[in-house]
């Protein structure tokens, strides 16, 4: 999810005194509401893919959500940033590194040797949904440490990295009578994932120079394998930023058995945006990303045994929105309702269509709602249904 609610927040400073009050009760207000989900059960349903909170399975492929928080503003210390691992036998793929997500892999027991740094040593990819920061805040941290969260990975083995190539034009204003805001990095202001990494790399400069000086570093180029996913014949993304229908997913990577295959969903303006699948010899397991109601998430969504999907209350959306400046509520409310997914919407108009066994929710927002608010999402949907916690796992196969 975009910054706004964020910005929301930060000009609440401008109001006068009574406004400002009522607008930051309301945020509180809504937290309080929410604290529930995240101290229960974390099920919305009961449901036979075993595991729990930090609870593993015994399943040869798993889905473990890493943090299920959506959006940029953090209000809990314990729901962190949004970021979904699928395991297959000892092999680790990563989609999306919201805050946090680095630790969690530790915590949720994926490091190779609980006893050396090892965190990235069974990771084969990370794959990126879009590039908003709630999604990409620890790619950083995993770039530039990597090296020395490896221990016993083989020389050479490299990580595949894949998300967002460059948009070769800015999204489009929300109203066009608005001022152009002015540009940051006009020479290059919509990088995609290898080019960002690319900055990385000139920020952290002194960083890898003095540690490969001192006989105790390598830079992370020989860790990591970072490439754009390729939408050459597929897409000329627009301003507008909504993808057309794909016939077919989008071959993404073949790691052995493990098949990784993507999608454009709509999250406009921003774009591109993806949804991936894993297909594993055990089943087959989605992950939306940010988006709305897309028929081309559907198609790759089509009868598999996990679909992790973002989900927005509309609810906090008429909260938020009463207590925001102004100038900023016409902007908010359509980026929130236009470019994600309603609970209302998810189990009806997305699982349910495309025949998914069990819907998994996340990227929640707000980070904390009452759970009885995202049990909603059961109406007009026939299968299992789970709100996601933090570190739950849920098992594939037998």
């Amino acid at each position: 999810m975009c910054d706004v609610i964020s910005r929301a927040m930060s000009r609440a400073g401008e109001l006068p005194e009574s406004s400002r009050r009522r607008f930051l009760q309301g945020m509180g207000a809504t937290a309080v509401a929410g604290g529930m989900l995240m101290a229960g059960t974390g099920t919305a349903r009961a449901h036979s893919g075993g595991g729990g909170r930090n609870h593993p399975v015994a399943t040869r492929t798993r889905l473990i959500l890493l943090g299920v928080g959506g959006g940029p503003a953090y209000t809990r210390s314990d729901v962190f940033g949004i970021s979904t691992a699928v395991v297959y036998e000892n092999r680790v793929y990563l989609v999306d590194a919201g805050l946090g997500s680095y630790r969690r892999l530790v915590q949720s027991g994926l490091a190779a040797q609980p006893t050396a740094p090892s965190s990235l040593t069974n990771v084969r990819g990370i794959f990126f949904t879009h590039l908003h920061s709630d999604h990409i805040t620890d790619w950083p941290a995993m770039y530039v440490t990597g090296p020395s969260n490896r221990t016993g990975r083989p020389a050479g083995d490299r990580i595949a990295v894949r998300g967002p190539g460059r948009r070769d034009t800015l999204p489009r204003l929300f109203r066009p009578n608005l001022p152009e805001p002015e540009l940051v990095n006009p020479d290059d202001p919509t990088p995609g994932i290898a080019g960002m990494t690319g900055y990385l790399r000139q920020a952290f400069a002194s960083d890898f120079n003095d540690r490969a000086r001192d006989g105790s570093g390598t830079a992370p180029d020989a860790l990591f394998d970072v490439q754009d996913i390729d939408l050459s014949g597929i897409w000329e993304i627009d301003p507008e930023g909504r993808p057309p229908r794909l016939p077919r997913p989008i071959e993404v990577w073949q790691d052995g058995e493990v098949r990784i295959t993507a999608t454009l969903v709509d999250h406009h303006p921003t774009a591109p945006s993806f949804g991936f699948r894993f297909d594993t010899p055990d089943g087959s397991i989605v992950v939306s990303g940010d988006t709305t109601v897309s028929q081309n998430l559907i198609d790759l969504a089509r009868n598999t045994d996990y679909l992790v999907h973002e989900v927005i209350d509309p609810v906090f959306v008429d909260e938020i929105v009463a207590r925001t400046p102004p100038d900023l509520r016409e902007g908010l409310r359509e980026h929130l309702l236009e470019s994600h997914t309603t609970i209302e919407q998810v189990g009806r108009d997305v699982a349910e269509p495309a025949r998914v066994r069990h819907l998994v929710l996340n990227h929640l927002v707000p980070n904390d709602p009452s759970p009885l608010r995202w049990a909603a999402a059961q109406s007009g949907y026939s299968g299992t249904l789970t709100v996601g916690t933090d570190l739950l796992q849920l098992g594939v196969g037998r």
